[in-house]
């Protein structure tokens, strides 16, 4: 069973005052599976934030309709097995770290004593632990994402939605949510991540769509997508100089170590910006 489906979503927004519609999403199709973490790419405008709210049952389409693990977005149950981190998300400050998740979980419907474990066992897994006691109100950005995170956890969901997870955070607090959102991978979690820093998505997608004006212009597999056509590079290890202009079949008489053949790739910036230009 398919994590989401995805099957010729449009939404069209109108605006009486003007008689006019816009079409925020077109024609959209595409589907994720279980346990990857799909990156969904666009400018601002290109339908993303859509696409994410009728996804989670929060807009309503025009036509055509979404799915998560084989149940329609409209029904309620549905949205059991997701967690959802909003690029903007609001937290109580007066609370502490540890009473936040108790809170959403006790909205959740998880019992008193397995939800003090429940939320010390959340709050290590983001780093967390010596921010606890800590009120809301004095954390960092970096940690206010990862808090974040932690309430997205609290009914262990089997995916996970992130709009832009790493927004306003420094390079070493982006560099911590990256290696969380690779661990819920190795967790099985599936996780759909929508974010404008190309480089931390092209260290941990799977697959990718682009989306550009409400239609999508490109969809597959990472490492296919950015791999440059032709062309194949050769690493060798403990090669001298003049190895290098030669062919790989005289390698092995000149003792040198053929690490790795592939194809070298663009940056998924430079793709993003090819395909949407």
């Amino acid at each position: 069973m398919q994590a989401i489906i995805i099957e010729k979503l449009t939404k069209i927004y109108p605006i009486p005052l003007r008689r006019e519609r816009i079409t925020a999403v077109h024609d959209l199709t595409l589907n994720v599976e279980p346990g990857q973490v799909y990156g969904l790419l666009g400018p601002n405008g290109s339908g993303k934030s859509t696409t994410m709210k009728i996804l989670l049952g929060l807009v309503s389409p025009t036509s055509g309709q979404t799915q998560i693990f084989g149940r329609d977005s409209s029904e309620v149950a549905s949205r059991e097995a997701v967690g959802y981190l909003p690029e903007n998300p609001y937290f109580y400050k007066f609370l502490t770290g540890e009473e936040t998740i108790i809170f959403y979980g006790r909205l959740c419907g998880l019992r008193k004593k397995a939800l003090k474990e429940r939320a010390r066992e959340l709050l290590h897994l983001v780093g967390l632990d010596d921010a606890r006691d800590r009120r809301i109100g004095g954390y960092s950005k970096g940690m206010l994402q990862r808090i974040g995170l932690a309430q997205a956890l609290v009914l262990e969901p089997r995916l996970l939605v992130l709009d832009e997870p790493t927004a306003g955070v420094d390079p070493a607090g982006s560099r911590d949510i990256r290696d969380l959102i690779l661990g819920f991978k190795q967790r099985g979690i599936t996780v759909l991540l929508c974010s404008h820093l190309l480089s931390q998505v092209q260290e941990v997608c799977d697959r990718i769509g682009i989306l550009n004006k409400g239609r999508l212009i490109c969809e597959g597999e990472l490492e296919k997508l950015v791999s440059i056509e032709n062309q194949t590079q050769l690493i060798f290890e403990n090669a001298p100089p003049e190895l290098i202009a030669r062919f790989e079949a005289e390698a092995a008489a000149c003792g040198a170590k053929l690490v790795e053949k592939s194809k070298p790739q663009a940056t998924l910036e430079r793709f993003f910006l090819e395909v949407t230009k």
